[in-house]
């Protein structure tokens, strides 16, 4: 059965046809594709890096072609080494994502472009996680995890379909459900999204946000980059006065050499600016918009514009570690067809905050929620010095 959602007016439905894949020959109960294509931010600032680094090449070779009276070969190829740079982090990743398509078989998930496929079994998901775009209403990422061993074995392994037209049927699709939600909205609560019956049974929120040694190595880096931005612009500001002052150089070679400078120093400013939010504002922010949800089917977790959809019966046990004072942080460790673990990054090694993880953060009612849950509980506090012993 092939299923695709389809617009007549207002109302939205699913239509069904009989077609099987080429590869599996599973019955296909739903394609298609990207419905907006969209650039990553990160290829953004790339881009934006790349630009501003061609300008200031350029910039500096009019100076000393003109000025010094030097040959500036090698300045202006890598002036166009970088814009090339630019025009390819701007616009590879739309080529890359328009011609994606998505199948959903009986039993897998694939994600095809050309010849360029990959696959995973709809039975070995583990979680999905659900970014909404925020600029255009019900469309989103869907990313499908899939929990793998800890320790040496440990590795990422997940299934991404990007852009796609309602992300959260989808998923319920994929979890062999009839979605019957007549629209989908991300900025909609997501307790008001639950399956049909379902019920909130605990809610929490983070207390705080941690300093994990990542957050410590950005603010270091943006504290390095900061310091060389005043550096720069301490010394190079009056030198570069002297030099327009003297009137040794043509307005335009002057004009070029202050340009050139000023981006230089604003780009080191920015790159500053950016990884000190990264690493100081936005765990903050992050933090405040994280919502703690357990139903009588599911964990769920929502923060800003991203969700975490977990079926309770993927969780073997939890890992109940102190957070400081009378808080604690539940890791969920995940069960699944060959795999108990801790996705992505392993039960004990949950650094990356930049990723939404079956682990509830700082919470004071951790009791409850393992009650909830109905799985056993292991205490580092407790367990380890038995360990040790």
């Amino acid at each position: 059965m092939l299923g695709a959602w389809t617009e007549p007016g207002t109302a939205r439905k699913l239509v069904l046809t009989t077609v099987r894949d080429s590869l599996f020959g599973e019955e296909i109960v739903w394609s298609g594709g990207p419905k907006v294509v969209t650039v990553p931010f990160v290829y953004k600032i790339a881009a934006a890096a790349c630009a501003t680094v061609a300008v200031v090449a350029l910039a500096f070779a009019v100076v000393v072609a003109r000025g010094l009276n030097q040959p500036v070969g090698s300045l202006v190829a890598f002036s166009g080494w970088c814009a090339l740079l630019a025009a390819a982090a701007w616009r590879l990743p739309l080529w890359f994502r328009a011609s994606a398509r998505y199948i959903v078989t009986d039993r897998h998930v694939i994600w095809q472009r050309g010849r360029l496929r990959r696959s995973i079994d709809r039975e070995a998901i583990s979680y999905a996680v659900i970014r909404w775009n925020e600029r255009t209403p019900g469309v989103g990422d869907l990313v499908l995890e899939r929990a793998v061993p800890t320790g040496a074995l440990r590795r990422t392994l997940s299934l991404t379909l990007a852009d796609v037209d309602a992300p959260d049927r989808l998923w319920a699709l994929v979890r062999g459900l009839t979605p019957m939600t007549p629209q989908s909205d991300g900025p909609r609560p997501l307790a008001q999204r639950l399956d049909d019956g379902e019920r909130v049974l605990w809610t929490a929120f983070p207390r705080s946000s941690r300093w994990s040694r990542r957050r410590v190595a950005f603010a270091a880096m943006a504290s390095a980059a900061l310091g060389t931005a005043i550096f720069v612009l301490a010394r190079g500001a009056p030198a570069v006065l002297r030099v327009v002052r003297a009137h040794v150089l043509s307005p335009m070679t002057s004009g070029a050499l202050v340009c050139g400078a000023a981006l230089g120093v604003l780009l080191l400013l920015a790159v500053a600016g950016l990884i000190g939010y990264v690493a100081v504002v936005r765990p903050v922010r992050l933090a405040r918009a994280t919502r703690y949800f357990v139903t009588d089917r599911r964990v769920l977790i929502r923060r800003g514009a991203e969700e975490l959809h977990l079926d309770r019966d993927r969780i073997a046990y939890v890992i109940s570690t102190p957070s400081g004072d009378s808080r604690r942080d539940l890791f969920l460790v995940l069960d699944g067809p060959q795999a108990r673990a801790f996705s992505p990054s392993g039960a004990f090694q949950g650094e990356d905050e930049e990723r939404l993880r079956p682990v509830f953060t700082a919470i004071e009612d951790a009791d409850t929620a393992t009650e909830l849950l109905h799985v056993s509980r292991i205490s580092l506090t407790e367990a380890l010095p038995r360990h040790a012993a």
